[in-house]
């Protein structure tokens, strides 16, 4: 008897606060296919449908959006809004409007039942403040039929030149008797930012006035970096990685890029207070764009549209690396294609109706 798994018409995956898809593009390149995705912000669609042509992208919000509307899948993924959750924000957390979208995740899971979910959220979910939401949360999965595990890993050992870490939910659908083992997904080398970028060193255009984009005039695609000033709390710690360290963590705003490691490291003069080094070789500015998709694994070909760029660093800095991505997606495949889940379908088939004939409302 041959297991639904083991045809890849049924790898078909749904992917709900998409952004931008480095998510989607990691399971993708894992031998999935990302047949349905919602993304509610306009500056993101034209990006989104320009990278992933063969997925329908919904663009209504989340809490409008019927499950029935949503077609029938292998998995769900996506990482829902995390400014709530964020370290650098007012940590609300599950009281906060977007932290409810959490919720609304939960809500299409439990009516879709895939075979698994894959949800991903910013470290300081797992502060002390919020145990009590995160044990809701995760009762919620368990409710909507899954056994659950997370664990916090960091990008940076998964073939992502950066350090960034997050948490990653991984649930199986409890019939199929067994949770998501983390120790499958593979550690891979550690890259740093001259791996990474140290091609494009010489070719980025500073944007135009206001953070306008040069558009066709990037030598390579997206190689501009945000102009402009630098708050005091950027200039409280130092901001630039040498070429032989992995990057900081990519930020949702050109404000916030990490700068370009051509620079000297910045100089501590006083508590919470850093200089930029007068005497360095190089001056400093912000990363381009394309070197921040760079470091978040996203290829070159992977196009990115804006008319300013802060729109583009925000897509880049709120995606999931692509090889991250692809890392745990590929560990989720193997586990499910393995033989004790593959024994367990044939005992009790899985049925997963999976017509690609839906029709997709607007």
């Amino acid at each position: 008897m041959e297991s639904l798994l083991d045809r890849k018409s049924n790898l078909n995956i749904v992917s709900l606060f998409a952004g931008c898809g480095g998510l989607d593009l990691g399971f993708t390149q894992a031998g999935f296919k990302s047949i349905w995705a919602n993304e509610w912000d306009k500056d993101i669609w034209q990006t989104y449908e320009s990278n992933h042509a063969d997925t329908y992208l919904n663009r209504r919000d989340i809490r409008t959006i019927p499950s029935s509307d949503i077609p029938n899948c292998l998995g769900i993924v996506g990482g829902p809004p995390c400014q709530s959750w964020s370290e650098a924000g007012r940590q609300k957390g599950i009281k906060d409007e977007r932290g409810l979208l959490f919720l609304e995740y939960i809500r299409i899971l439990q009516d879709k039942q895939p075979l698994f979910f894959l949800a991903e959220n910013v470290s300081g979910m797992l502060h002390k403040k919020h145990q009590q939401a995160l044990e809701n949360i995760i009762a919620a999965f368990e409710e909507a039929g899954y056994k659950v595990r997370f664990q916090l890993l960091d990008a940076v050992d998964f073939n992502v030149p950066q350090q960034r870490k997050r948490v990653i939910f991984v649930g199986l659908r409890k019939d199929l008797d067994r949770a998501f083992d983390f120790g499958t997904v593979k550690r891979q080398k550690t890259l740093n930012l001259k791996d990474a970028i140290w091609d494009l060193r010489e070719s980025a255009l500073a944007a135009k006035a206001k953070n306008k984009t040069n558009a066709e005039a990037c030598l390579v695609a997206n190689h501009e970096y945000a102009i402009g000033s630098f708050s005091s709390m950027y200039m409280s710690r130092n901001r630039v990685r040498s070429w032989h360290e992995p990057s900081f963590t990519i930020q949702a705003s050109c404000r916030h890029a990490p700068i370009h490691p051509q620079a000297n490291k910045m100089i501590n003069v006083d508590r919470d207070k850093f200089i930029f080094d007068p005497d360095s070789p190089y001056p400093y500015h912000r990363l381009s764009v394309r070197e921040c998709a760079r470091i978040q694994t996203f290829p070159d070909d992977f196009i990115f549209y804006y008319q300013n760029l802060d729109a583009g660093y925000k897509m880049i800095g709120n995606a999931v690396p692509v090889n991250l991505g692809r890392a745990l997606a590929t560990a989720i495949k193997e586990q499910l294609l393995s033989s004790q889940v593959i024994k367990k379908q044939q005992k009790k088939p899985i049925q997963l109706n999976l017509d690609l004939n839906f029709t997709f409302s607007s």
